[in-house]
């Protein structure tokens, strides 16, 4: 059964059955793609970098981004298209991230896995030295 929901682009209530989008903006954004492709199907255009396409059809980058991620524009068939990477903004193919902030979360989660182990360790340390025993002086012999 579909529901009620806002519009993630305006705000505008709408019945949400496939898109998270209303009516109005998923129109906008198929506008905006037939004229990204447009652009693109010339061959003159097919080595057109992010910026050169924003500049030639006024089209926000936010929705090539996401054309490219809904596999909507193939990468294959155009070089120099690429989307900035979410920390460092360096032009990335796929994923969210560029291979060095990747391997930069992935060695920072494990410096602090370590650190970790040794806190805990250091703990268990501390807990054996700081038991003391008592011996009852009758059971000793």
């Amino acid at each position: 059964m579909a529901e009620l929901a806002n519009c993630s682009r305006c705000g505008a209530i709408f019945v949400k059955a496939l898109r998270d989008i209303c009516q109005d903006c998923y129109h906008e954004e198929e506008k905006a793609f037939q004229t990204v492709n447009t652009f693109l199907r010339d061959q003159k255009n097919r080595k057109a970098t992010m910026i050169d396409i924003i500049n030639a059809t006024g089209v926000q980058e936010s929705y090539i981004t996401k054309f490219i991620r809904e596999k909507r524009l193939l990468l294959s068939k155009f070089p120099n298209l690429s989307y900035p990477c979410e920390i460092c903004g360096i032009g990335i193919t796929s994923g969210k991230l560029c291979k060095d902030c990747q391997e930069s979360i992935v060695k920072d989660l494990k410096r602090e896995e370590e650190l970790e182990r040794k806190v805990e360790r250091n703990k268990k340390m501390n807990s054996v030295a700081n038991t003391y025993y008592t011996m009852d002086k009758q059971n000793r012999k």
